[in-house]
């Protein structure tokens, strides 16, 4: 393991985007949010699934110089097509907008569509916190994921995230698929050969599976059965129906072919002061009141584990380290 700073780690990752097809902008956005899930301890969206980006740009599914294109119908309304390019860049460009439009209209909306998937969820909604605005994202992807009554995969994880600001500078920050497990978890899983939890996910038949290998030619199974499969369903209505991306159903594979998934992604900004003074305290009050009677709130570990990142640097495999240098030089 080597320790290596954000700064040169975002470098390392720039320069193997730029190398696999992709301008320096759209490079620069790919890498701050894959740096930034590394940073959380969120490796499986992190530069685990780097190179899933830096394939797809090298083999069509990623414009690397795709421009998008912003609409504002309505003040309070961001409209971004993502011209088949990355979900980061889109985002990127209508940051500042989505922040002007929820600090001047109470609430802004960011909708955009024809992107290709975008990794870390929270990414988006710890920005907003960090701006202080509570945040939520929605999100889909190609068919990965079956419901009560089905075989066939029908919706993507489809995951949710949410973020407010407390007090002090700490953020809640919530980040969960509709399935019960990450898509990526079951990747990896495959990868090294572990078998999964039961209930987790069906093979090619439909019939319930341990093996991660048999589950990737199957489905991933909805958590809590039907209120899964209800929650995936109004992702699926926000992030593809209202953005006008690719409904999951319809939409091309990320690790094969060269056209883009086209998937959407919908971020909610809201000014907690519109509704009044005091909402970071009272938040962080009522927090500290929930941890006193056991309960766990999220996105502590991961504010920390920013936090050292940022002092400190990452440790990183070498050979990661040594493959992202090559790549970098030469594209592959």
């Amino acid at each position: 393991m080597i320790r290596i700073t954000m700064a040169d780690l975002e470098s390392l990752c720039r320069d193997a985007a730029i190398a696999a097809g992709a301008s320096i902008e759209a490079a620069l956005s790919l890498a701050r949010a894959t740096v930034a899930a590394e940073a959380e301890g969120n490796r499986a969206v992190g530069l685990d699934h780097l190179p899933y980006y830096l394939d797809a740009l090298a083999e069509g599914r990623i414009d690397g110089w795709a421009e998008p294109m912003i609409e504002r119908p309505l003040p309070a309304i961001i409209h971004v097509d993502a011209r088949g390019g990355t979900a980061h860049l889109g985002y990127d460009r209508a940051h500042d907008l989505l922040v002007e439009a929820a600090r001047t209209c109470g609430i802004g909306l960011f909708a955009q569509r024809n992107a290709y998937t975008c990794g870390s969820l929270g990414t988006f909604v710890q920005r907003l916190a960090a701006e202080g605005l509570i945040g939520l994202a929605a999100t889909n992807g190609p068919a990965l994921m079956t419901v009560p009554g089905a075989r066939a995969p029908v919706y993507c994880t489809n995951p949710l995230a949410f973020a407010a600001p407390m007090a002090d500078g700490d953020t809640l920050l919530i980040d969960q698929a509709s399935s019960q497990t990450a898509y990526v978890k079951v990747r990896d899983a495959a990868v090294r050969g572990d078998p999964l939890p039961e209930g987790w996910a069906i093979d090619a038949d439909g019939h319930p599976t341990t093996d991660a290998t048999a589950a990737l030619k199957g489905a991933l199974l909805t958590f809590g059965g039907a209120r899964g499969a209800n929650i995936a369903l109004m992702v699926e209505v926000l992030a593809a129906g209202l953005t006008g991306a690719n409904w999951s159903l319809e939409a091309p594979s990320i690790t094969q072919g060269n056209r883009s998934p086209g998937t959407g992604l919908l971020v909610i900004a809201i000014q907690p002061q519109a509704f009044g003074a005091g909402f970071e305290d009272r938040l962080a009050m009522h927090a500290r009141r929930l941890e006193s009677e056991g309960v766990h709130l999220p996105g502590r570990s991961k504010a920390k584990a920013r936090r050292q990142a940022a002092s400190d640097g990452l440790l990183v495999c070498a050979e990661v380290l040594a493959q992202l240098r090559s790549r970098g030089q030469n594209g592959k």
